[in-house]
């Protein structure tokens, strides 16, 4: 077990973040609210890093025809990690083990310039895997999981471009969320691999899979980043990058990829009119940030054992006022921070003494004392979680928390802007 990480089982359980049930199901966890605030910030992160990297958020639902995915390709070749499918009269309708042939389809169903290109697309999305029991555990492999998910359509010319954002746009996630990845994969076909045959595992041409690899490679390499290469890991319809972590127990698993697919464009025969007014295929890049919220959640946690970035922590800022005076005092300042949009809590004066009531809320990024003294100055008393302290009049002392508990990226981003 790696001593410096914590058990995202064992701590989420304490902090209060997630659980199970048994008659929910294993491999089927729930998110209590700290959990769910922690998580709907990542999200919402993943959603605006997206936006201003030129993303288009999309919806699409979780079932879909099995005819779906035998055109996709996943019914011959990922078949054995699909729920089976439900009869619903003449149909068959199965849960889905991927999101990429629902934006193929919503990519077809409108034409396409090469001027729109690339068109990438987003969701933050549902999507299920037949695991076995024995396969499952906590939040690192789950039965159902939401993805943060991207497809690219682009021209040929775009793809390496496309590609190597995407892996920068992986990397600053993982600064901002504290986290770093183990190693870099390049996850190929077997050396031994026969293509688009009902016996291989793999679609498509050995042409297009020799482009594909050699381009992911040139990405890598022009990153300046150390990578393995992993014959026989490729994804059915391509290879990818996988960018893996590694757990408390010293166990590997894949969070992000990026992926170059030839195959499905073809499959849904998607189509864009070019520059010479003649039509062409586009070219498929799958993306993922975080991979999926409860893997990169379990993660996060493991790293951080409960003491989150500002940015993430289920309760950013507690207001504790020293005695029964301040109290009214201490709502206020919580309505004020709470529009600021933090999350905040009161720690009440008969809850305990004021050493104690810090000390219970020690994983919190900031606590601000109210004594007589504040209050009289209309001043807050500011202790940052390492231990740093400082003061300034309530309005600043907010405005301040409010700032340095955004994600780095999101406020460079706005400094730029500006």
């Amino acid at each position: 077990m790696n001593e410096h990480m914590f058990d995202h089982r064992k701590i989420g359980r304490e902090l209060g973040l997630f659980d199970s049930d048994p008659l929910i199901g294993a491999g089927l966890p729930y998110w209590l609210p700290a959990g769910a605030a922690v998580r709907r910030a990542l999200e919402s992160y993943i959603v605006e890093v997206e936006r201003r990297a030129g993303y288009q958020q999309v919806y699409s639902p979780v079932l879909a025809k099995r005819e779906l995915y035998e055109i996709s390709g996943h019914w011959a070749k990922y078949h054995d990690d699909m729920y089976p499918p439900m009869d619903m009269g003449a149909e068959q309708l199965v849960l889905r083990p991927s999101i990429c042939p629902h934006h193929a389809l919503m990519y077809r169903s409108r034409s396409h310039s090469y001027r729109e290109l690339p068109l990438r697309m987003s969701e933050l999305g549902g999507q299920y895997r037949a695991e076995l029991s024995g396969a499952i555990g906590g939040l690192s492999r789950v039965r159902a999981m939401q993805l943060n998910d991207a497809h690219i359509f682009c021209r040929l010319d775009q793809v390496a471009d496309e590609a190597a954002d995407a892996l920068r746009l992986i990397n600053q996630a993982y600064a901002d969320m504290g986290i770093a990845a183990s190693r870099y994969v390049l996850a190929l076909p077997a050396a031994d691999a026969e293509f688009n045959s009902p016996a291989s595992k793999y679609v498509g041409d050995a042409a297009s899979w020799a482009q594909a690899a050699d381009l992911l490679r040139n990405v890598l390499k022009d990153a300046g980043i150390d990578y393995e290469e992993a014959p026989g890991d490729a994804a059915f319809y391509g290879p990818k990058i996988d960018i893996q972590m590694e757990d408390s127990a010293g166990r590997e698993f894949s969070l992000s990829t990026v992926q170059i697919d030839f195959h499905q464009p073809a499959a849904f025969g998607l189509e864009y009119v070019g520059a010479d007014g003649n039509k062409h295929r586009p070219v498929m890049v799958h993306r993922a940030i975080v991979g999926s919220i409860e893997r990169a959640m379990a993660q996060l946690i493991e790293v951080h054992g409960g003491a989150f970035p500002a940015w993430l922590a289920p309760v950013q800022l507690v207001v504790l006022p020293i005695s029964d005076d301040e109290e009214q005092l201490a709502a206020q300042i919580a309505r004020r921070a709470v529009d600021r949009g933090l999350r905040v809590e009161i720690a009440h004066a008969d809850e305990g003494g004021l050493g104690a009531r810090i000390r219970e809320n020690r994983l919190a990024p900031y606590q601000a004392v109210i004594g007589a003294r504040e209050a009289a100055g209309g001043e807050l008393a500011v202790r940052e979680r390492d231990g740093s302290r400082w003061g300034a009049p309530i309005s600043e002392a907010l405005d301040r928390i409010r700032d340095a508990a955004e994600p780095r990226a999101i406020a460079i981003s706005r400094s730029e802007d500006a």
